[in-house]
């Protein structure tokens, strides 16, 4: 004891089983990294985790304990394994649960069974004190590992069920009790999951390195606040002006995870990465869990969620259409507004803003009008679109919206006044210090510039190129290139971020209509708006002239250069026009090239492509396709992000069909398409939201700062001031 006296943290086992007492020693002379908590391995029988728990005890310098041998052998006086014969399986399982009930220990890496899980009772006990790492292992690993140690049966495993069956109905217990997922890679070994295991730990005890910048400081950052996760979802704006991102950049996923991410489906994987992006600090991952397949539901209307597709040659294409609202937009917004209100202080109401060229309006107010009654009751928001810049089915989207926490109101001006009339409510300390004095109310915002919005939009650049591996289409490593309809550069920037994550992407090919300000910057370096008037367009989520999230992506090229971005940003406020150096606009182009294409080039491409493939494209996808058509070399599969359903554009989408007369009406015109019995299918919940919303008078506003103001207050108040 001597140990204790010279400074030393005793690490100390109690049990009430005098032989467990007498048979090991538990004091270790150095102090443990976690403090009075065990580290508890849980997994599938075959997991490893007695040959991971001694590997990693000896790198902590901890005593280990093995449920199996230290706890349940000693209070059973027999092997395991005799004890199962003795008793049978359900027996079996109350009995461990018990033997485990009675069990205490501080400081240690224990061994859990792998049937302990199924016991709740002990699980809550050795949880109070423990911190559960979960050995996320490939299932056929498992079978592999168990055939090879002669398993044939576990517990719990009735006469006529596999092996494979009863390892996936195990699966949610385990899920039930994790607090940390290692997700183990298709054949890694001991030691490779051990490192894991402490990278894991690691990355647990240190919530401090997954902090967040803005794109206008330095990458250390200016302020000797940190900002993590929870604090960019809600501020949206960083408060020098500039946009959030992860301070360290992207975790990179191994091989052997992609591979196992292969296998799964759309929410397993989304919740995979997106583990691996939000620490468990700011949100646990059982309530990370819960969030994620709400979102990936029952409310899309494909099961793959998000299918990839072949179209013609080389060319697929991504459907990002089958959400509630039938466009990519609900691929985030489906997720963000949970992910908003788990973040939420209880003190405080938030008020969301936002701009739309279109997708966005409708997808956020579908997202959080689905919140609970407690979320809604402290959310609101407001969104302001081009009274004529989005297409009439659009706009009956999102003016069907007329009561609860959600509504939309258009503005006589285009897309660009209304992301420029957001971006000055947050920076004027007057606006924000009103609302939140007189109705303890704080802005936010849903768009692309919200860090929260974009995230999960890698998570389907990533399953698009795990879908072209698991069907054949290539081998794990080779390149692709993503191609996508591009206004505010956020689906792009995210393309770039699956990129840094580890999916091999060769080029993504920014596709712009004649509103093709990304395209000249891509190719000259110039980010000119003077004089340029936006134009209206077939196109029109893409009519978009100043995009927010090209912000981040100078930032990306330039190496987290935030004193660049401010320069650059300040002067195109000021003087609308800015030029990057040659050296800059070199690396930008080594992971982006860009091209744009007429009106009658997108129509010609929908007639084209239906003609020869019975397959009809939205006027978005067409923008992708003809760009792609002229800048993909063929050398390796091209993936063409289809960003919303062609219904949404019913009008430009018959025209190029040559349809002889287009119905007026919006419901109509839906009709129209889908009796033509090509692919893909019309979409039910569009439809359904029309009939629902029928013609609606909107608020319609000038184009006057003080106007969108007045209306920010009148939501206010109607959300956050209803007398009861």
């Amino acid at each position: 004891m001597g140990l204790l006296n010279a400074g030393h943290l005793a690490l100390k086992v109690r049990c009430c089983l005098s032989p467990f007492l007498s048979s090991k020693s538990w004091l270790s002379t150095r102090a443990s990294v976690l403090g009075d908590k065990n580290l508890l391995l849980m997994g599938p029988p075959g997991a490893g985790k007695t040959t991971v728990g001694r590997v990693v005890a000896q790198r902590l310098g901890l005593p280990v304990v093995d449920v199996d041998d230290d706890v349940l052998e000693v209070t059973w006086k027999m092997p395991v394994a005799a004890k199962l014969a003795a008793v049978g399986g359900e027996r079996f399982l109350e009995e461990e649960g018990q033997a485990l009930c009675n069990f205490s220990a501080c400081g240690c890496v224990v061994s859990l069974t792998g049937s302990n899980p199924l016991h709740a009772a002990a699980m809550q006990h050795v949880k109070q004190a423990g911190l559960v790492v979960y050995l996320d292992v490939d299932t056929e690993d498992i079978i592999q590992r168990l055939s090879r140690m002669k398993v044939n049966r576990i517990v719990g495993q009735e006469a006529g069920v596999s092996m494979r069956t009863i390892l996936q109905y195990r699966k949610q217990f385990y899920e039930k009790w994790l607090d940390v997922r290692v997700l183990c890679g298709t054949g890694d070994s001991v030691e490779e999951i051990a490192e894991k295991v402490l990278q894991a730990l690691e990355r647990y005890q240190n919530p401090a390195a997954e902090t967040y910048v803005s794109t206008r400081s330095d990458r250390k950052g200016s302020s000797n606040t940190e900002t993590y996760f929870s604090d960019v979802v809600l501020e949206g704006l960083a408060p020098d002006g500039g946009l959030y991102v992860p301070q360290n950049g992207f975790p990179k996923v191994e091989t052997g995870e992609w591979l196992r991410l292969a296998g799964m489906s759309y929410p397993e994987r989304a919740l995979a990465l997106l583990e691996k992006c939000i620490h468990p600090v700011d949100i646990p991952a059982l309530d990370l869990k819960a969030m994620v397949f709400k979102a990936y539901g029952a409310n899309f209307a494909s099961e793959d969620v998000a299918p990839v597709k072949h179209l013609i040659g080389n060319q697929y294409v991504q459907e990002l259409f089958h959400g509630p609202t039938a466009s990519f937009k609900d691929l985030a917004l489906q997720l963000m507004p949970q992910l908003f209100a788990y973040c939420l202080p209880q003190m405080c109401n938030y008020l969301i803003l936002v701009a739309t060229s279109g997708d966005t309006g409708s997808a956020v107010l579908s997202g959080f009008s689905s919140l609970g009654d407690s979320d809604r009751h402290r959310t609101g928001v407001l969104v302001f679109f081009p009274e004529e810049g989005v297409s009439e089915i659009q706009k009956l989207q999102m003016t069907g919206y007329t009561e609860g926490n959600a509504r939309a109101v258009s503005v006589l001006s285009d897309f660009d006044f209304c992301q420029r009339a957001i971006k000055r409510m947050f920076g004027e300390s007057g606006l924000t210090g009103h609302l939140a004095v007189e109705y303890a109310t704080v802005l936010s915002t849903a768009n692309s510039i919200n860090w929260a919005r974009l995230l999960p939009q890698v998570v389907y650049h990533s399953s698009a190129y795990l879908d072209l591996f698991r069907d054949g289409v290539i081998k794990f490593g080779e390149p692709v290139d993503v191609c996508i309809p591009t206004g505010n550069f956020g689906n792009a920037m995210s393309a770039l971020y699956a990129k840094q994550m580890g999916i091999p992407i060769r080029k993504i090919i920014c596709a712009s209509n004649h509103n093709r300000i990304i395209t000249d910057f891509i190719t000259t370096g110039e980010c000119d708006l003077r004089g340029r008037p936006l134009i209206a367009s077939h196109s029109p989520a893409i009519d978009i002239l100043k995009s927010s999230n090209l912000e981040r992506f100078i930032y990306h090229a330039s190496d987290g250069d935030g004193h660049l971005v401010r320069d650059l940003f300040t002067r195109l406020d000021g003087d609308q026009y800015f030029k990057v150096s040659e050296a800059l606009l070199a690396k930008i182009q080594r992971d982006v090239l860009a091209g744009w294409c007429t009106e009658d080039d997108c129509l010609a491409a929908i007639h084209g492509v239906h003609t020869q493939t019975g397959y009809v494209m939205d006027t978005h996808t067409a923008v992708a396709q003809v760009v792609a058509d002229r800048l993909q070399d063929g050398s390796c599969p091209v993936v063409i992000c289809s960003t919303a359903h062609y219904g949404k554009f019913a009008p430009a989408v018959l025209k190029a069909l040559r349809c002889p007369d287009i119905p007026a009406d919006p419901l109509e015109q839906l009709k129209e398409l889908g009796s033509t019995g090509s692919r893909p299918e019309m979409h039910r919940q569009l439809i359904r939201r029309l009939e629902e919303s029928g013609s609606r008078a909107h608020t319609v506003c000038p184009a006057d700062y003080s106007s969108l103001v007045e209306e920010v207050e009148t939501m206010t108040q109607d959300s956050f001031l209803k007398v009861t």
